[in-house]
């Protein structure tokens, strides 16, 4: 695969890359660079995650050495399970599952622990420095990433380490990329300003959209819609049974209208890369059974009041059960660690 090509399979449903033109040119020298994604373990997953699991796919594909890493003591930081590091820990084992159910290919993948890699000391001197290169108000600023604000550092002086931390990760691994959503660009944006300011190398962020919950999102700020572990009916998770998922979809917010509609954003980020079309069963007498090939023809359809808000949300109802059957499979062929994550978080 040429350099061209890999940059494509890269940048394909990228909401931002910083630059493409350092992404480019690193494609075109090196045949392996080095890329991660970073997750806190901290409760069942939903369907928002099937953006990231499809592009972690595509930078396998393009030739890329990947970690998934598991940012225990960050979720600690960030009182995920209540502080309970062995419930975070467990989180994680569970999730390794959900990479593979979502056909990430594990032996192609990485999976690291964030408390494997402070054990090095090197680790903590990367991120005094980067402390040093970094205002205090800019760090406080960047505590978003953790769904945090920025007075909360005055209750817990922990969290000002959560986006040094995250930087740090970043530098300790020697990575070319940095992948994660657009909710985590603060921190990509701190390591790339430390990268300049200490003379080390610069890494590029990837950022992808994130899948707003079913409720809706904030049009001023997309981060702060967000499909939600804390809210149930505020999205999908990825082993649900079919009559959940229809159920959710079906109170889903769907406007006559595509801007702001969770319902289109589903079929846009996930149903689209995964399944290529969308076929919406109706009866007769309101036009029979619509197919659609891409999400365009979709949009145009729905944006000229050709598809009723009703018939769109059955259709991706049905969708969505089928996209995420071989994700039912595999959890009722290896249910161990999901069962245990269940029981620990009653």
């Amino acid at each position: 695969m040429d350099a061209e090509a890999r940059y494509e399979l890269v940048s394909r449903n990228a909401e931002e890359i910083v630059t493409p033109e350092e992404l480019r040119a690193l494609l075109a020298s090196n045949s392996s660079p080095r890329g991660y994604i970073g997750f806190e373990p901290s409760g069942l997953v939903h369907v928002g995650w099937m953006i990231c699991a499809k592009k972690i796919t595509d930078l396998v594909e393009a030739g890329f050495d990947f970690t998934i890493f598991f940012a225990d003591w960050h979720a600690y930081i960030n009182d995920k399970f209540g502080g309970d590091i062995e419930k975070i820990r467990l989180c994680a084992k569970y999730m390794e599952d959900c990479f593979e159910a979502l056909e990430v290919p594990r032996d192609k993948v990485r999976f690291e622990f964030a408390s494997k890699l402070m054990d090095d000391i090197d680790y903590w001197e990367k991120l005094i420095n980067i402390g040093k290169a970094s205002s205090l108000m800019r760090v406080k600023r960047a505590m978003t990433i953790m769904g945090r604000t920025e007075d909360e550092a005055e209750v817990d002086s922990s969290k000002v380490l959560y986006p040094l931390m995250q930087a740090s990760d970043i530098f300790a691994m020697d990575l070319d990329v940095a992948y994660a959503g657009m909710d985590q660009r603060r921190a990509h944006m701190l390591a790339r300003d430390a990268a300049d300011k200490l003379k080390w190398k610069k890494p590029i962020a990837l950022h992808t959209p994130l899948l707003p919950g079913l409720k809706g999102s904030n049009r001023m700020d997309p981060t702060a819609g967000k499909m939600s572990k804390s809210d149930p009916d505020s999205g999908i998770l990825i082993h649900d049974g079919p009559e959940d998922i229809k159920r959710k979809i079906s109170k889903a917010f769907c406007p006559p209208e595509v801007e702001g509609n969770p319902v289109m954003d589903m079929a846009k980020m996930i149903i689209f890369p995964r399944k290529g079309k969308l076929v919406i069963e109706r009866s007769a007498k309101f036009g029979g059974p619509l197919e659609f090939n891409s999400y365009p023809e979709l949009e145009d359809s729905y944006r000229g009041g050709r598809l009723h808000p009703m018939d769109l949300k059955n259709g991706i109802g049905v969708a969505m059960v089928d996209v995420l059957e071989p994700v039912r499979t595999y959890f009722r062929n290896n249910p161990r660690n999901l069962e245990a994550l269940k029981q620990a978080i009653k």
